[in-house]
């Protein structure tokens, strides 16, 4: 394995994104939703991305990139138009460093991302075939929807709850267990987040 898998905590993180294009968009999205302090440099951005400056949600350098541009910077990604300008990036970097479409210039690549809520699927094949990650996100997709979201949220309230009140440990263990069960995922995926809170929250009730 050429990378080792890590979920970072971001918040309130120095992020530098050098580019102003739709990559920008996706990467500005994810790294916003981490709670990162972001800041772009780019002569020219998206509509989206001015929205987003104009909202105060990151801070925009209307210009191309400059050495000296990621001090104090912990995560940068370089995804200019130019290869030339990304490589003198990569070069300057001392820190986490993504170059778009160049991976080995960098020394992490981004997964392809599948998010549910709580839930976050990484799929990643090591730079080999970014086409086949999304072709298994989207397939992974089918597999988990938006009611795992719901599901989710709901379980972690439920969990504390059962801490709480089911004070016998084996009893709780086997109903905390129960959570992940292959029939009630299974019943989520068929019937739906209600159908499956009914029978949970009637489980709790009994064993309180």
């Amino acid at each position: 394995m050429k990378y080792y898998p890590a979920f970072l905590d971001l918040k309130d993180k120095k992020a530098v994104i050098l580019g102003g294009g739709k990559v920008a968009e996706r990467k500005v999205r994810l790294l916003l939703q981490a709670g990162a302090d972001v800041t772009l440099i780019s002569p020219d951005i998206t509509a989206h991305l001015r929205k987003l400056v104009n909202r105060g949600l990151l801070q925009h350098i209307e210009r191309t990139y400059r050495e000296g541009d990621l001090k104090n910077a912990f995560i940068v990604i370089a995804g200019t138009s130019s290869s030339v300008i990304n490589r003198k990036i990569a070069r300057e970097a001392r820190h986490l460093i993504n170059v778009v479409d160049m991976p080995s210039e960098g020394n992490y690549i981004v997964p392809s991302i599948l998010k549910r809520g709580p839930l976050t699927i990484a799929i990643s094949t090591e730079g080999s075939s970014p086409a086949i990650s999304r072709a298994i996100r989207k397939e992974l997709e089918r597999h988990y929807s938006t009611e795992f979201a719901l599901y989710l949220k709901f379980v972690e309230r439920v969990r504390k709850k059962a801490m709480k009140d089911i004070v016998h440990a084996k009893r709780r263990e086997k109903f905390l267990k129960s959570l992940a069960s292959d029939d009630l995922l299974n019943m989520l995926r068929s019937k739906g987040f209600g159908t499956v809170r009914k029978i949970i929250e009637s489980s709790l009730n009994e064993k309180s």
